[in-house]
């Protein structure tokens, strides 16, 4: 018998964010399918120990012992990652671009998310993280590079940055299968992404999508010593200093970072040191930046702030793409970090409250960036814009229109 959408749905419901659950989740869908394509109980008992327990042991075992996928930098194949922003319509002045977080669980909802991006034809589509359970090739497969996959391809370009999700298979899938499926149209030429980071860029802004998730996921034993700290390994900082200039002090285009892990976070941890990296490469204090990321299973607007020694920025969290949306309130001390926050009720699941699913639409046209942030029934609950001043890099911030029901105080 198929498997109802809800059935998919609660696979996700109360998923935790260790290695090994990730990877029993894997090992019992394969033991599923196993199980349904046989009828005889000497398989299925068979085929428990042979598909579900051995394989997650070794698959676990492999990806906490084995070594990681080694890391991929620009330049590379003659490709600097850096790119111009360009509409797939020449005679267009604005470019269109969609941001997915977390949308990679071949779910019903990312299913319905990835068909309402398609009918907008963004002419780029971006997915910042977490390819579920644990980034393996048939993952990648499902959700992106299959026929029936639903992931949208921008005419202009597609790009990924990974999660914490794609390393628990030490990252293999990611470089090997995803990066290759992805591109960059260039000159006529469709380049495929080298690296898991990239800038993108014109007259007035850069775009700046930055790999988190590789120092994402430590070893055994050590991580408890030193928990992963999702720092920008030594290639990325120099590539943002050498190649990108991010601390040119005569570049005063306004600045967009995309991440998978949050820079600031009222509900789970944060991550403090990639943003201490960026600021410290920009050499200036004031200089205020855009930041959307994804991890938590929300939609939140953050007021504008700081954490550690990182840059003040409009921090957003838009990790709703695929995965049951969460809705529960911050711890109290933490509620004064969230400005705006989607709490509404979809459906219930086995008494669990679900959000909704969506996605960001970005819009450049001259020196404004445009964020709209459209649920799956396409409907806009909140839309916000922020104009450049290329004389000094200072943003102007303005909230265009937001759902009453998105206000927390």
């Amino acid at each position: 018998m198929p498997e109802s959408p809800e059935d998919r749905t609660k696979k996700y419901l109360d998923l935790g964010h260790t290695e090994a659950e990730n990877h029993a989740k894997t090992q019992l869908e394969l033991y599923e399918k196993h199980v349904k394509a046989t009828s005889s109980v000497t398989n299925v008992i068979s085929g428990f120990f042979k598909t579900n327990l051995l394989g997650f042991a070794w698959h676990y075992l492999k990806s906490r012992f084995g070594p990681r996928h080694p890391y991929q930098a620009y330049p590379r194949n003659g490709d600097s990652g850096v790119y111009k922003l360009t509409s797939s319509i020449p005679s267009r002045d604005e470019i269109s671009i969609a941001l997915l977080s977390d949308w990679a669980s071949d779910t019903t909802e990312s299913d319905t998310v990835a068909h309402l991006v398609a009918r907008y034809a963004p002419d780029y589509s971006i997915h910042m993280g977490d390819i579920y359970f644990v980034g393996a090739p048939k993952e990648v497969e499902v959700n992106f590079t299959a026929p029936h996959a639903s992931w949208y391809f921008g005419a202009s370009g597609s790009l990924a940055l990974s999660g914490n999700h794609e390393m628990y298979s030490n990252g293999n899938a990611f470089f090997q299968h995803l990066l290759p499926a992805m591109y960059i149209q260039e000159g006529g030429v469709k380049k495929s992404q080298q690296a898991g980071f990239f800038c993108l860029e014109n007259e007035h802004w850069r775009i700046i999508g930055i790999d988190t998730g590789y120092t994402s996921v430590g070893r055994p034993f050590v991580e408890i010593l030193s928990p992963p700290d999702c720092h920008l390994k030594k290639e990325q900082v120099e590539w943002l200093r050498d190649v990108v200039q991010l601390g040119n002090p005569e570049d005063k285009r306004g600045l967009l970072f995309l991440s998978h892990h949050p820079y600031i976070s009222a509900f789970r941890e944060d991550y403090a040191k990639p943003g201490e990296q960026i600021r410290e490469i920009l050499g200036s204090a004031d200089r205020p930046i855009v930041w959307l990321w994804g991890h938590d299973h929300r939609m939140v607007v953050y007021n504008y702030g700081t954490n550690g020694k990182g840059p003040q920025a409009y921090g957003r969290c838009i990790g709703h793409g695929g995965l049951p949306v969460e809705i529960e309130m911050p711890a109290n001390e933490d509620v004064g970090k969230v400005a705006y926050y989607d709490r509404r009720v979809r459906k219930t699941i086995k008494n669990h409250r679900l959000g909704y699913n969506g996605f960001v639409r970005l819009l450049l046209k001259g020196n404004v960036l445009t964020a709209d942030y459209r649920d799956l029934e396409d409907k806009s609950v909140f839309e916000e814009s922020w104009s450049v001043d290329k004389t000094n890099g200072q943003l102007e911030w303005k909230i265009l229109q937001s759902i009453p029901e998105l206000a927390v105080r």
